[in-house]
C-alpha cells in the first residue's frame, strides 16, 4: 500500500474521531470522573488511536524501505 493511501486512511480515522469526540463531550457519563472508564464512544476514540499508531508505523516502515533502495 502507498503512503499516500496510508495517509488518507489516517485522515479518515482523524475525522471520525473527531465524530466522536464532539459526542463524547456531550455525553452525562464524560462529567463524571472515572466517565471515560465506562464510556463506548471512548473506548472507540482509543481503538482509533490505536489505528492511527499502526498505520504511521507502517509508514515510517515504508519511508524506511524506500530510503534503503534510494541508497542502494
Amino acid at each position: 500500500m502507498s503512503v499516500e493511501k496510508l495517509q488518507e486512511e489516517i485522515d479518515g480515522l482523524l475525522e471520525e474521531r473527531d465524530v466522536f469526540e464532539e459526542k463524547c463531550d456531550t455525553l452525562p457519563q464524560c462529567e463524571e470522573d472515572d466517565g471515560c472508564k465506562t464510556c463506548e464512544t471512548f473506548k472507540k476514540i482509543e481503538e482509533i488511536d490505536q489505528k492511527v499508531e499502526e498505520i504511521e508505523a507502517r509508514i515510517k516502515d515504508l519511508l524506511g524501505e524506500e530510503e534503503e533502495e534510494e541508497e542502494e
